[in-house]
């Protein structure tokens, strides 16, 4: 059983909670909001002064956790906290459950468990979330749920809105506001599955085709096979830091400095990782829409129009001609296979992390990174690659008609892009769309989809003939697979819970909000390291000079490889995003498949030293004629402005005169060179720090993957933005 991890600090709290005085360490302070008050009760006194939780506190003093310390006194303390709690009869009726009498009959393990299932280390009402699942997991680790939809009231006769948590514990009464944090008072004790994803598709019955596919292709078991990393461990026993802690000095980085002064840049706070998980997501197409579109209603017969076995091999073999004749179901270049593994990926893929656009609300307000975007002439978007080898993904959230979030798609809102291209894709359904169905498992969660997703002729020669735009933070599943806190590293919240935070100089790691990840060589998938090589997920800032407002940080005597995300056959170019223009920068040369590329890059430049007038906007350039002049020189000469579609700062609505990333001198391009590839082979990128200096670092920004259909067409230049 995982136990709690409370952090060492907390033990002294503890002995002075019961004369709650106004003294707090500066460690993780919560803000003024959570400091103790007379005219506030904290979660614990909550509960303590209202009879209905009597026996629920009971289970509180009785479970201990990791340090044997009362959880009922850590919900006496400051700090932030969501709170289900069960009423007296709740208790009752899962004691009559197990046949005991009183909560004495349970034992410590038995409180543990239930005290940690109904308590989330962070504050959320039922205006943050309503329907998928919480952003942080429980403290016992595990993913939290909570559905919302309508039923009937016999007593009220009329039709309600029910909440539901974990599918099967409704709640009774919400949002009761305390010191540190809300309690949410529900009818039946809080559980959680140790069911893995294979299990909760199995027990789907809208998608009941897809269940067996899975099972017969093999893949299920994939899916079933592991969920921790018991080789998951730590390089040095000073680096042993929970990923919820973030207090280790030594890891407090500094980045991005300007001249001389050491005083200039910001400091990243880095924790590493407590547990390695691995996560899926699939995406399944219910089988009432394979007969209405398809006219598919069983799963075998490769002749058969009417088996989905038909259907995979309808979109695969004019792709892969030469497997046509594979009838090995398990071997995944099978259509079939290829089929229900292009389903899956190998992340946590919440609704609304596939893309950097949010539907929920950041601390009241509408998620303000979407202002950011030109959304009137770029779709938010972003690639992963799928279960079947050699293959990506694409997500969009447009905006207009078809708002929403859809995979393959190609164009802008509702129309064709600038070349023309246009592909509709299918639709993710809202998590506020599954009705009582759980779609989350320990392991990773599943969406409903309105068609079928391929890697067919469509995607390859249409959705991806366009310049592939990567932001790094993707590029490893572990960017994007549950941390013991319930995040994941990419877009991981501040300090204070919010999803932004300001960029500072505070070198106490304890006293720095900043909340970014780490990475171990040999534990982020798709990257090979060497021991100097340092890396981190930044957390996210409006105000940073990068795309989407987070990226990846090297620093040291770095040295690694990464994988490149898999592309039809062709020829392509690749191109990283960077911040140049700081002292702290290093000088790097790139290889692409062992190949050098060019000579060193030296980023501590500025863009004007690299290639000149780099500030001038595009007005100030000319007509269309002069800035596609401008382009193709910087391109022959190495370089490209950053995107258009994409400005810094903290706004309520996209701004068109605010300086985008193709306006600031300091954000660029490097094109590092080109790799022609037959679509079924792995391509890799290197990049080798040349100064000799464990302080030099590079932000990895996104990376471009451009056909040279695009790069090189004659008839439509590159987009800009």
């Amino acid at each position: 059983m995982k136990l709690l991890k409370i952090k060492f600090w907390a033990i002294a709290l503890f002995v002075v909670a019961s004369i709650q005085i106004a003294v707090v360490s500066c460690s993780d302070d919560p803000g003024v909001e959570n400091y103790y008050t007379q005219t506030r009760e904290y979660a614990a006194d909550y509960l303590k002064n209202r009879e209905q939780y009597s026996e629920y506190l009971k289970i509180l003093e009785r479970a201990r956790g990791e340090y044997n310390l009362r959880l009922v006194d850590m919900l006496g303390t400051y700090g932030t906290y969501t709170v289900f709690a069960p009423t007296n009869a709740a208790v009752e009726k899962y004691l009559a459950e197990r046949g005991l009498s009183s909560v004495d009959e349970l034992s410590v393990a038995d409180c543990d468990t239930i005290a940690l299932n109904s308590i989330i280390e962070a504050a959320y009402f039922t205006t943050d979330i309503n329907a998928g699942q919480y952003p942080k997991s429980n403290m016992l680790e595990h993913i939290v749920s909570v559905q919302s939809y309508q039923e009937w009231d016999a007593q009220k006769q009329d039709s309600v809105l029910a909440m539901y948590i974990n599918q099967n514990s409704p709640v009774i009464h919400a949002d009761d506001s305390v010191s540190n944090g809300v309690v949410h008072t529900v009818s039946v004790i809080v559980g959680s599955s140790n069911d893995l994803i294979g299990t909760v598709i199995l027990n789907d019955k809208t998608c009941v085709l897809y269940g067996k596919a899975l099972q017969v292709t093999g893949i299920m078991d994939t899916l079933q096979d592991h969920y921790v990393d018991d080789t998951y461990v730590w390089a040095k026993e000073q680096d042993r830091i929970d990923s919820c802690t973030w207090t280790n000095n030594a890891l407090c980085i500094h980045t991005a400095q300007i001249g001389s002064n050491k005083d200039t840049g910001e400091h990243d706070n880095v924790a590493y990782p407590a547990k390695r998980y691995f996560n899926y997501t699939a995406f399944l197409c219910p089988d009432s829409i394979l007969k209405l579109k398809y006219g598919v209603t069983t799963l075998l017969g490769k002749n058969d129009p009417s088996s989905l076995e038909y259907l995979a091999h309808q979109l695969y073999d004019p792709v892969y001609p030469e497997d046509a004749d594979n009838d090995v179901l398990t071997d995944r270049k099978n259509a079939l296979n290829r089929f229900i593994s292009y389903h899956i990926l190998d992340r946590f893929g919440d609704y609304d992390q596939l893309t950097s656009m949010s539907t929920r609300q950041n601390q009241g307000k509408t998620d303000q990174l979407q202002f950011n975007f030109n959304r009137m002439k770029y779709d938010i978007c972003d690639w992963y690659g799928t279960l079947m080898p050699h293959s990506l993904m694409k997500f969009s959230f447009p905006s207009g008609p078809q708002v929403g979030l859809y995979i393959n798609r190609r164009g802008v809102r509702h129309h064709a892009d600038e070349r023309g291209g246009y592909v509709r894709g299918a639709k993710v359904t809202r998590p506020d769309g599954y009705g009582t169905q759980n779609h989350v498992a320990l392991n990773g969660m599943y969406h409903y989809i309105d068609d079928v997703v391929a890697y067919d002729r469509t995607m390859q020669d249409v959705v991806m003939n366009d310049c592939i735009r990567l932001d790094c933070t993707t590029l490893s599943p572990d960017f994007m697979t549950k941390l013991t806190d319930g995040e994941i590293a990419r877009g991981h919240t501040w300090r204070d819970g919010n999803r932004y935070g300001l960029a500072g100089r505070i070198t106490v790691a304890a006293d720095n909000p900043n909340r970014s990840v780490g990475f171990k060589p040999g534990y982020a998938r798709n990257f090979d390291m060497t021991s100097k090589t340092h890396m981190h997920v930044r957390g996210r800032s409006l105000y940073f000079w990068s795309y989407e407002g987070d990226e990846l940080l090297f620093k040291g005597i770095y040295d690694f490889t990464v994988k490149l995300p898999s592309v039809p056959a062709g020829t392509y170019e690749v191109r990283m995003m960077t911040c140049v223009g700081f002292t702290s920068r290093g000088i790097v040369q790139f290889y692409i498949d062992g190949e050098p590329q060019g000579i060193p890059f030296d980023m501590r430049k500025g863009g004007n030293d690299l290639f000149g007038n780099t500030m001038d906007h595009d007005s100030q350039l000319g007509d269309e004629d002069a800035i596609a002049a401008f382009d193709k020189a910087a391109h022959n000469l190495g370089w490209k402005k950053g995107p258009k579609c994409y400005h810094t700062g903290q706004r309520d609505s996209f701004d068109g005169n605010a300086r985008t990333m193709r306006d600031i001198d300091n954000t660029i391009s490097k094109i590092v060179g080109t790799f022609t590839t037959d679509g079924k082979s792995d391509h890799y990128l290197r990049v080798q720090q040349k100064m000799d200096s464990p302080n030099n670092e590079m932000n990895f920004d996104f990376m471009e993957i451009c056909p040279s259909s695009v790069y090189n067409n004659e008839f439509y230049a590159e987009p800009i933005w």
